[in-house]
């Protein structure tokens, strides 16, 4: 198979950095610690005032003593210079926007025991007042473009809890769903969400849709006049990803009945965005929702009174995320996906004219744009958890450091993005963390970690858990295999109907990469990983000896028994079809058939009530290595979901991550 060719730079605005990156650190600095995870500030939401002064921000903090977390509003100043705390100790705070005239900074949250509502503070100072009085609460918001008028997404409220005031459930689920469960959610009842605008003089509420459907992602047509939002609104919406983007004027008064739809795609459009002339939305397009999750999202645009569409980016194969328009108007600004980073880049409204604006060794997780083409930007990198960058005339500043005192006292990793080949020929890439002091004559014993997904990509962020195995002498390989994005459709496509095969072998010949080099010692190596690292790893400890230690989180091994009982039945049809109309589809790809040739000790974890990967198949696999005699353990933490987040949890899952890798490996 020849190697894959990836899409030449057309145009660079900022500096590409090749090689190995070194962390800057002395000497005496020290080896980072489990425990530092939760000293770590993440950065998020960055969102520019009008005047370009300020760029508003979130900062969530953990505290591992009282096992909980908080999220605060922040702004610093374009320069960088000026800090300031703009919501205290006590109450999380999300979702900071600027109200048109850049007066206010508003915000979401639950106060005073109440429902998550809409928040606004004076820039200049003072208290912050409540805008928004919705008795269930708000699950989003944005501002009208004239500050007079919010648009807000609200949920039904459940007419028995509205009656009696209780928002405790006694009675039984009673279910009719097709899509009847969603991890994190819980059973799915018939409550949707729909659109509310709220005019702030007089707090009026006017509801402008409504229907058996969920509405998503409001955003205002420059006039002030009309609404753009996502929904689907097929006959049976659970059967297929077939959202759209539709039109609903702000005055609505039939409560939506009356709606444009802009987009007819088959698969999923999302995102939208209006031109600075109202005349054309943008939008984020699957143009081939059989592929499911392997499908490239696509930049497309539509006219925004509906009619034919054009998707810009389909030469480009490259997933793109958060479409706006720049604000004159003829170019388009996105986050683009590519071979283990995240860029900045933007497209004319013909197709050409590619560039990337924010390019490098880097992530870009998010930005902000004002009328005076200033961005702030959200970006981490290898050494370096997200900050918030101002890009001004062409100028890149980081403008907070949130991290700065404690990166300071630690001596980090080296991280290297490499490629080699696949068993087919097919070139690979992946990451090589490499423990401070790295001594070349050395043979490690080395890590091999597998992201989830599986379609996602390791990239240049900072990566915690990386840095925590190399703090502890393990060089640490990180693959994107086939089934990862960042590489294009195809290559993401390598695993569709045959996960633990070609991925398998590309996660492998990542290993034989160490090997080769001569930094890894081949009688010391670990494998594992959460979700589809966790599933894959299941692949590689069925079909080789060769690693002395596994770690298998929120993972899968026997698919059959999965349907019906987690959240993804439509993705297992698309994909496995039927499993009493295909059964030999899902059984060639269970692990769990292959478990006797399983000799590494395997550590297995997982949530109690995960229904993304639910712990029913983590149960089996322990239960069937116990029964043959293997080395195995099962943790199972309890009241979790697929993401492990109480503090004291994600500790305690560090620290056994260690002693186990310590005991079998090291």
């Amino acid at each position: 198979m020849p190697r894959l060719k990836l899409i030449p730079v057309i145009t660079l605005t900022c500096l590409f950095v090749s090689g190995p990156i070194a962390a800057q650190s002395g000497a005496n600095n020290r080896l980072i610690t489990a425990e530092d995870f939760f000293a770590i500030k993440q950065v998020g939401s960055p969102n520019i005032s009008p005047d370009g002064e300020w760029i508003a921000y979130t900062v969530r903090e953990t505290n591992l003593e009282e096992d909980s977390s908080e999220t605060r509003l922040w702004m610093v100043s374009s320069d960088g210079e000026e800090l300031l705390a703009m919501t205290g100790v006590g109450s999380s705070a999300s979702s900071p926007q600027w109200s048109p005239d850049g007066k206010y900074l508003s915000f979401m949250a639950s106060r005073n025991d109440g429902e998550t509502q809409v928040w606004a503070l004076n820039r200049k100072g003072g208290e912050a007042v409540q805008l928004s009085h919705i008795e269930q609460g708000v699950n989003g918001y944005e501002w009208s473009p004239d500050g007079e008028r919010l648009v807000l997404l609200v949920t039904d409220q459940d007419p028995e809890e509205a009656a009696d005031g209780e928002d405790t459930k006694e009675g039984p689920w009673v279910i009719d769903r097709l899509q009847f469960k969603r991890d994190n959610i819980g059973y799915l009842d018939r409550l949707r969400t729909h659109l509310y605008v709220q005019n702030l003089d007089d707090d009026a509420v006017t509801q402008i849709t409504s229907g058996d459907y969920d509405d998503a992602q409001p955003v205002w047509s420059p006039d002030g006049t009309r609404i753009a939002f996502v929904s689907n609104r097929t006959e049976e919406p659970d059967a297929n990803s077939n959202r759209d983007i539709w039109v609903v004027s702000a005055d609505s008064p039939d409560a939506g009945a009356t709606l444009l739809q802009v987009t007819t795609n088959s698969g999923s459009d999302s995102s939208p965005a209006w031109s600075p002339d109202g005349q054309t939305i943008t939008y984020v397009t699957v143009i081939e929702p059989d592929l499911i999750w392997y499908a490239t999202n696509h930049l497309a645009i539509a006219p925004a009174s509906g009619g034919s569409a054009r998707v810009l980016t389909q030469r480009l194969d490259r997933n793109v995320s958060s479409p706006e328009f720049a604000t004159d108007g003829n170019s388009i600004q996105f986050i683009w996906e590519e071979s283990g980073e995240r860029h900045l880049a933007s497209i004319d409204l013909t197709g050409e004219g590619f560039t990337r604006t924010i390019a490098g060794q880097r992530s870009v997780r998010g930005f902000s744009t004002n009328s005076a083409g200033q961005i702030a930007t959200l970006i981490g990198e290898a050494h370096l958890p997200s900050e918030v960058f101002l890009l001004d005339d062409g100028n890149l500043q980081q403008l907070t450091h949130s991290n700065r005192p404690l990166l300071d006292e630690l001596q980090l990793a080296s991280v290297e993005k490499v490629q080699f080949d696949s068993r087919d020929g097919t070139e690979v890439e992946g990451f090589i963390y490499k423990p401070a002091g790295f001594d070349s004559d050395f043979r490690y014993p080395t890590l091999l970690r597998i992201h989830g997904g599986p379609v996602s990509q390791y990239d240049f962020n900072f990566n915690f858990e990386a840095q925590l195995f190399a703090a502890n002498g393990y060089v640490v390989v990180m693959v994107n295999p086939r089934g990862s994005s960042g590489y294009g459709q195809d290559f993401s496509l390598g695993i569709y109907q045959d996960w633990g095969t070609r991925d398998f072998e590309d996660v492998m010949a990542g290993i034989d990469y160490a090997i080769e080099q001569g930094f890894a010692d081949p009688d010391r190596l670990g494998v594992g990983g959460w979700s589809y690292g966790g599933i894959l790893t299941n692949y590689v400890i069925t079909k080789t000896g060769r690693f002395q230690g596994a770690v298998t989180g929120a993972s899968e091994v026997l698919y059959r028994s999965n349907y019906g009982h987690d959240h993804y039945q439509l993705q297992w049809e698309k994909e496995l079809g039927l499993p009493w109309e295909n059964p030999q589809a899902w059984e060639r790809i269970s692990p769990f058939n292959d478990v006797a040739n399983i000799t590494t000790p395997t550590l297995i974890m997982g949530g109690e009530e995960d229904w993304n990967v639910p712990i029913l198949n983590s149960e089996q696999l322990y239960q069937a290595l116990k029964r043959l005699g293997r080395t195995t353990q099962l943790v199972v933490y309890p009241g979790e979901h697929h993401g492990i987040r109480k503090p004291s949890f994600q500790l305690d899952r560090f620290e056994r991550y260690l002693d186990w890798y310590g005991t079998h490996v090291k």
